[in-house]
């Protein structure tokens, strides 16, 4: 289903994430770029580069099966629900939360399930899958002792061949994906936000941009595009 700002955005209004908590060191980007919000109010602005799933099916025709890799929130999952409830339930007033140990282990070990899937994640994994690609999810959230988004997200998406989800955390100093992008041998990263982009770089593998829905409660929305990277159509839902 789509996900509209409706009654999601005044719900989630008052609950967005700032970057100083969770958040990659910043990189200026090099090329004018534009928000989600932006691009559902004027159009796909013709300069950023669009791709479209088939589009990236066909660009892999005759390639052997790779490694790909997955941001998790914004990205497969829309998991603000579950964000929304930690900052009411440990920071109301702020942003706390998220260098919450408490917090982190309820994400992962339940509030999983109050994730919605994008249709854009179902897509593109269904696309990797049929090619026979190994899936990886790489998330900058804090680990946990126990954690329910490795099932979650092989039941979601009915991934045949699940690797166990990997919690890179998060660094203003550091681009913490990077190591485990490499370490993976990841060829393509699909990610929402400035870092996913710019960590595949650093490991040497393609960054490919999801939008960020604009109901997310993880803001500044990010400017798609600020580093000409590939952007796949209509990925906010």
């Amino acid at each position: 289903m789509k996900l509209t700002t409706i009654a999601v955005s005044s719900l989630l209004a008052c609950a967005f994430a700032s970057g100083s908590a969770f958040a990659d060191p910043k990189l200026p980007g090099t090329e004018t770029g534009f928000s989600s919000v932006e691009i559902m109010q004027q159009g796909e602005p013709a300069q950023l580069h669009w791709v479209s799933v088939d589009d990236i099916a066909k660009s892999l025709e005759g390639k052997p099966p790779m490694a790909v890799g997955f941001d998790i929130d914004d990205t497969v999952l829309f998991s603000s629900p579950g964000f929304y409830r930690g900052q009411q339930q440990f920071s109301p007033n702020g942003y706390s939360y998220l260098k919450s140990q408490q917090f982190w282990d309820k994400m992962n070990c339940e509030w999983e399930k109050f994730s919605l899937p994008k249709q854009v994640g179902q897509k593109l994994i269904t696309m990797h899958q049929k090619r026979g690609d190994s899936i990886f999810f790489i998330t900058g959230r804090t680990g946990s002792k126990c954690e329910i988004s490795t099932q979650y997200l092989k039941d979601t998406f009915g991934i045949e061949k699940m690797n166990k989800v990997i919690f890179a955390g998060s660094s203003k100093t550091e681009y913490t994906k990077t190591k485990y992008i490499k370490a993976n041998n990841i060829k393509l990263y699909y990610g929402d936000s400035d870092g996913d982009v710019i960590s595949a770089r650093n490991a040497g593998a393609e960054g490919i941009r999801i939008m960020r829905n604009s109901a997310s409660s993880y803001k500044p929305v990010p400017q798609n595009g600020i580093y000409g990277e590939k952007i796949v159509k209509d990925s906010q839902y």
